[in-house]
């Protein structure tokens, strides 16, 4: 007879063995989980084509050409360098409404919207001129242009309103970024304003996928939003001061200061993108059904439930005194990765909670009446069905408490090892398990 079913000491060695084995087809279906993600978001790139991707606004700023004369030394005359400066505003203020509906690709679907805006907000003129001092070029005033930042221009749908100190005004498209986000402008000649402040007012509608973003280029930034989604996810540098959310929608209220981000009221020759996009603040349209994270976080506890598993069943041929081949185990094994593939199939169809139901009631079944067949022992296969329908009932409640996944898994571990000392206290490991023959347990164990 061989080792393996003579020595405890080599058979526990050898289911874990076996256990660590397991970890190549777990590999696998967490690079499905990945793949699957991947085409989802693929399809949601898709489904924004020629509607508009997740959007950042940026309010208007003041964009002013400058030159200034750079000595190159050698007797060479000076050469003349092209520069920019750019002005915020002393405060913008931000309405947005926005109606959503859901898009359909294939079994994909992700949220759209389109946003009414009001934006309106003032530039001082004594801010202007400070920075006009501080500035090392001269300035060229009669070049100026106000910019709004948008971080995909196939969602501007409509400018119902543009007005600079009450005259209305047209924007132009341009080629001009300004961290990373591209740029529609207005030109504005600075010195016919001679000392007045440049007051905006602006109403437009852009469309957008998933997201909404305003980043706070003013020194003082007020947003409201409203929409009919109920389940927001507010996101980004600054939380709302205040929000109400209910099955009908959401309204927040955001407020923020120039002394809550990390750039000044002006800069000269562009600002560094990842600073502009840190100070970003919005909320994302958060679909709760997230069947990908949830997968992800059901698999990363796919080895422990396998140890359990392979643990149970080595208790129940212990102290039972049966024999299960390794092969056996291995084949436990596999209906067990199947589950995460199952699983993953199922919820991408009719949701994670049925998915997790049925797949996990598929396999206890199988391995519940396998279990009763190899062991000969109809009570054993039931027990062995009970403690797997436990333990997937346990990685449910892991999935389902996130924030207290930890501490769940936590308790959980240390009872399951003390359970294990307390069921193993007597057994002699120094001594071969018995060799009786298969046939055996029948005529002993309760069918």
């Amino acid at each position: 007879m061989s080792k393996w079913t003579q020595n405890p000491t080599a058979k526990v060695l050898g289911i874990g063995i076996l256990a660590l084995f397991m970890l190549i087809p777990l590999m696998q279906v967490r690079g499905l989980i990945a793949e699957r993600q991947q085409l989802r978001e693929a399809t949601v790139a898709r489904i924004a084509e020629g509607w508009g991707g997740r959007q950042v606004l940026g309010g208007l700023i003041l964009h002013v050409p400058t030159q200034r004369l750079v000595d190159r030394g050698n007797g060479q005359p000076p050469e003349q360098q092209l520069g920019n400066d750019t002005v915020l505003a002393e405060q913008l203020q931000v309405e947005a409404q926005l109606s959503v509906h859901t898009r359909r690709y294939g079994m994909y679907a992700a949220p759209l919207y389109a946003a009414t805006l009001h934006l309106n907000g003032r530039f001082l003129p004594e801010d202007i001129a400070q920075d006009r001092r501080l500035s090392t070029a001269q300035w060229q005033g009669s070049k100026a242009e106000l910019q709004l930042l948008v971080a995909d221009l196939h969602g501007l749908q409509d400018v119902g309103q543009l007005r600079i100190n009450g005259k209305p005004m047209r924007f132009h498209s341009s080629a001009t970024r300004v961290a990373g986000l591209s740029t529609i402008t207005v030109p504005v000649d600075l010195d016919a304003f001679d000392g007045q402040s440049i007051d905006f007012d602006v109403q437009l509608t852009l469309a957008g996928t998933e997201s909404l973003q305003l980043l706070p280029l003013a020194r003082t930034t007020d947003v409201r939003m409203r929409a009919p989604w109920p389940d927001p996810s507010f996101a980004g540098a600054v939380l709302p001061l205040e929000h109400t959310v209910d099955a009908q929608g959401f309204s927040a209220h955001w407020h923020t200061l120039d002394l809550n981000r990390s750039y000044g009221q002006w800069w000269s020759d562009g600002v560094a993108e990842n600073e502009v996009g840190a100070s970003s603040f919005g909320v994302e349209l958060y679909q709760p059904v997230d069947v990908y994270q949830r997968n992800e976080r059901a698999g990363k506890y796919g080895l422990l439930f396998i140890a359990m598993t392979f643990v149970a069943f080595f208790l129940v041929e212990v102290l039972r005194k049966l024999r299960v081949h390794p092969v056996q185990y291995l084949l436990v094994g596999a209906a067990l990765a199947t589950f995460y593939v199952l699983l993953l199939a199922l919820s991408e169809q009719i949701g994670f909670e049925w998915a997790y139901l049925v797949a996990a009631v598929a396999v206890v079944l199988i391995v519940a009446g396998y279990a009763a067949a190899v062991l000969h022992a109809r009570r054993a296969g039931l027990l062995l069905g009970g403690i797997l329908s436990l333990v997937y009932a346990m990685l449910y409640g892991l999935i389902a408490t996130e924030q207290y996944a930890l501490l769940i898994g936590a308790v959980v571990l240390l009872a399951t090892v003390a359970l294990l000392m307390y069921l193993t206290r007597r057994i002699d490991w120094y001594h071969d398990l018995p060799a009786s023959p298969p046939s055996a347990p029948a005529a002993t164990m309760e069918r």
